[in-house]
């Protein structure tokens, strides 16, 4: 993974596991989060949803967290938006493995660790090799440690059978298919640090009108597995687009904003997180439309 200081690779049911050592001298940890940045050449008229000025608001991310002294950052999903926009022209297709690449390498700005998750926008007309390739990682399920938390990055942009999404138009709910949960298992088994999970669909949410389900079909599996782990202090997720927090057998839940405009042009949205193991308390500041939260573990 690019960016990344120390890189232990260890194959297990084809999925990368990745240990970064890196921590502030004072032990805190600090971590930037963006959300559904969908980065386009066009904007969506029949959402509302501003994103072409993707390029203005990724590079305030980065000059941000730069200046903030953050250990790494990751972008939640929907880093890029697909071809289709409501009400806007089609255009060719072709050009969003671009944007992509285009928007992976405004985060590679940052000064240290760049951690990216999958989101079903990024799929819309890329296959999941594409992607890896425009963002220059190698897998989308992964784990990583962060000074003294572990980070576990999932992919739930799967189809019922288990095959990932690849060209898929307007697919929004997913699945954590039997190897990764397996994996995901095992990865907590091993981990010896509380843990964060990383996912763009939200795990907390039961059912999602649009998609006529929950975002994650079978997110109870994923959060036993979670709970039973006693390891899992969060879930950091996006995909809603709006705030939302919620507390599940003891396992914080966040949901940040999207980068992404909604209606009229509002500041860039993202977060600062700093973990502090000595208080075992979480912080998150908000910029633009994120809300501000202190969690205790």
């Amino acid at each position: 993974m690019r960016n990344v200081r120390a890189i232990l690779s260890l194959l297990l049911a084809g999925l990368l596991i990745l240990s970064v050592t890196a921590a502030a001298e004072d032990g805190l940890v600090r971590l930037g989060i963006i959300a559904d940045t969908h980065a386009h050449d066009a904007d969506s008229p029949g959402e509302s949803k501003v994103m072409t000025n993707y390029a203005e608001r990724l590079t305030a991310f980065v000059e941000a967290m730069n200046g903030a002294g953050a250990d790494a950052i990751a972008q939640l999903g929907d880093l890029v938006n697909g071809n289709f926009v409501f009400g806007g022209a089609m255009g060719d297709p072709a050009r969003i493995e671009g944007l992509l690449v285009e928007a992976g390498e405004l985060l590679y700005g940052f000064e240290g660790p760049v951690y990216h998750v999958a989101g079903n926008h990024d799929f819309y007309d890329l296959s999941i090799d594409q992607y890896l390739a425009a963002l220059q990682i190698e897998t989308a399920v992964y784990s990583f440690d962060l000074g003294g938390f572990h980070f576990t990055v999932l992919d739930a942009e799967h189809e019922p059978d288990g095959s990932h999404y690849d060209h898929v138009f307007l697919r929004v709910k997913g699945q954590i298919p039997p190897p990764q949960l397996e994996w995901l298992q095992e990865d907590l088994a091993e981990a010896t640090l509380p843990t964060v999970v990383l996912i763009h669909q939200p795990l907390d949410a039961d059912f999602e009108d649009l998609a006529g389900g929950p975002p994650v079909s079978n997110h109870l599996e994923v959060r036993d597995v979670l709970a039973a782990s006693g390891k899992v202090i969060a879930v950091f997720q996006g995909h809603d687009h709006e705030n939302r927090y919620a507390e599940i057998d003891g396992i914080h839940y966040v949901t940040f904003a999207a980068m992404v405009d909604h209606t009229e042009p509002t500041d860039p949205t993202w977060a600062l997180v700093t973990f502090d193991p000595e208080s075992r308390t979480i912080e998150i500041a908000g910029e633009g439309e994120q809300e501000d939260y202190l969690l205790s573990y």
